[in-house]
């Protein structure tokens, strides 16, 4: 990402404190686009950190598009689609 100029964070979360980390990361600095791994999106059992997470970037981030990386190597390319079609 930042090979295309952009000003990229990570943000690891655990599924305990999901909701929490990724408020606070959303509410320090606004962000154009909030790319969700698929540790997120694909763990066991996880659709309700999954769905959570989603809520509290559609709450924390209102204005931020929401892409889905296939692998962490094209996380750049899934924040593109939605970044430059914006």
């Amino acid at each position: 990402m930042r090979d295309r100029g952009w000003d990229a964070e990570f943000c690891a979360i655990r599924p305990d404190n999901a909701v929490a980390t990724v408020t606070q990361q959303l509410k320090a600095r606004a962000y154009d686009c909030v790319v969700i791994g698929g540790g997120v999106r694909l763990a066991t059992n996880g659709l309700i950190v999954f769905e959570a997470v989603i809520n509290a970037v559609r709450e924390s981030a209102p204005h931020a598009a929401i892409a889905f990386n296939s692998r962490p190597e094209n996380s750049a390319e899934a924040a593109a689609r939605w970044i430059e079609a914006g």
